[in-house]
């Protein structure tokens, strides 16, 4: 059955929509909206031809892809207003670059249904931790952290971060904040830390070839779904992509004018909502 041209349409308005809420997201709180793309794709995917058990599997290497503009967008934003830090950035990148690897890995060795529950319980518990808890983060300071720990930290957010289909920013801030770090340069430190992960990510999940997946239909060989290469559904990654670039500086903005506080709340809410959608999908 070939996919109709109304239908397909219709997804990538939908993965526009998406795209444009992430940028909006990536500037603001210094995430991808790597979970609403995810959220996103678990229902339009089957319409658009790709099923199987392992759907979210392609759910999750699309989302990561389709930040690498999205992250992209709003570095360059937050660098032209010099609140990201370089110092903390150089330590923390190269240990996200082999976390991604680690990730990817486990991701690919994980079930649908295990990896959607992972997803969903990473949001209700970052969603705690940061917004609800009253943790207590140590008072914010002009230093830079320059610790030799942000390595290890970098591996550890990136692995998890590559596995769940996101670009770090729910694991990142907080790590930043508890620094002592101010949170508009945490979210904008974050955003440059989420665009390597988002560009390793993609090279990797774009080379690999899942066995789950299959296509609708016999004009489409099986485990190449149109539009498919590795775990990226492209037209999905591209729309959002897209869409992402033009929101991404307007949430910028408004971090900037947002107390730390508003900035934390409005970090929970965001996951508490997205992790509700994608438990619903299963």
């Amino acid at each position: 059955m070939h996919l109709s041209l109304a239908l397909f349409l219709a997804d990538l308005s939908l993965y526009a929509v998406a795209g444009a809420a992430a940028g909006f997201l990536g500037g603001l709180l210094g995430i991808g909206g790597g979970l609403l793309i995810v959220a996103a794709l678990t229902v339009t995917l089957p319409a658009s031809g790709v099923v199987g058990p392992e759907i979210i599997h392609v759910a999750v290497g699309t989302s990561l892809a389709g930040m690498v503009l999205t992250f992209g967008a709003s570095t360059v934003a937050h660098y032209r207003t010099g609140n990201i830090m370089a110092a903390t950035w150089v330590r923390l990148a190269p240990g996200m670059v082999i976390g991604t690897l680690i990730g990817t890995q486990l991701e690919g060795f994980m079930s649908g249904l295990m990896l959607r529950l992972a997803i969903t319980l990473f949001c209700a518990v970052t969603a705690w931790r940061m917004g609800f808890s009253g943790e207590k983060t140590q008072r914010e300071h002009s230093d830079t952290p320059r610790s030799h720990w942000l390595f290890p930290s970098g591996i550890g957010i990136a692995t998890i971060s590559s596995i769940v289909g996101i670009g770090g920013g729910s694991l990142t801030v907080p790590l930043l904040i508890s620094l002592g770090v101010k949170p508009v340069r945490a979210v904008a430190t974050s955003a440059a830390c989420g665009l390597v992960i988002a560009c390793a990510a993609a090279a990797l999940n774009m080379a690999l070839r899942h066995p789950g997946l299959h296509a609708v239909g016999p004009s489409q060989p099986l485990g190449h779904p149109w539009g498919l290469v590795g775990t990226v559904y492209l037209p999905a990654a591209i729309t959002a992509a897209l869409a992402s670039t033009l929101t991404a500086r307007s949430g910028v903005r408004v971090a900037n004018r947002l107390s730390g506080q508003a900035l934390k709340r409005s970090f929970a809410v965001f996951l508490l909502i997205i992790g509700g959608i994608i438990a619903a999908g299963g």
